[in-house]
């Protein structure tokens, strides 16, 4: 809706969808994974490399008023998996590094979920009120209890969390990214 058919457009040398299956294809070269374009539009199916699998979705799932989880929901109900991984195209600088640490730590260690998330250790306000300091004790922000941020530059999570109407669940791995 604020950038239409942002998906299409050029970013650099590339299309802006481009960016993350590229990234995407240099995780595949350290962890076995299967890579899909979940899209109404079959246009971007000429801007796919090998490896790249196109999975048409229900152009139902591009209105404003879509949650993520029912896209979410929709992929993981047309392809059986044990463990997803969702990157955003609109994130197309997250760091390879980033999303196989998050996979490991989903797959290798006892992590329901991972997401990208950047850390934030400032004075923090919500609702006009201090959130993560008090104005009669004012620290140094390094002392300063940090908060983090959800980039939404990728979900990792196994397919009970999804089955539990989620994307991140009980047990979840922050991956802290510059991006």
């Amino acid at each position: 809706q604020r950038l239409p058919d942002k998906m299409l457009l050029k970013l650099g040398d590339k299309h802006l969808c481009q960016h993350i299956f590229h990234t995407l294809l240099q995780v595949k070269a350290v962890i076995d994974i299967d890579i899909y374009c979940f899209c109404s539009d079959e246009s971007v199916k000429h801007m796919l490399s090998p490896g790249i699998q196109f999975l048409k979705r229900d152009p139902e799932l591009d209105l404003d008023e879509t949650m993520g989880l029912d896209i979410y929901k929709s992929f993981t109900s047309m392809v059986e998996s044990d463990v997803y991984l969702l990157c955003h195209a609109t994130s197309p600088f997250i760091n390879y590094n980033s999303i196989v640490k998050g996979l490991n730590k989903v797959i290798s260690e006892n992590y329901d979920s991972a997401f990208s998330c950047r850390k934030v250790q400032t004075f923090c306000w919500y609702d006009d009120e201090p959130i993560n300091y008090s104005v009669d004790n004012i620290v140094r922000t390094q002392q300063i209890k940090p908060i983090y941020w959800e980039t939404s530059a990728f979900y990792i999570f196994h397919k009970s969390v999804i089955d539990s109407n989620r994307r991140i669940g009980e047990n979840p791995c922050m991956i802290e990214t510059s991006y």
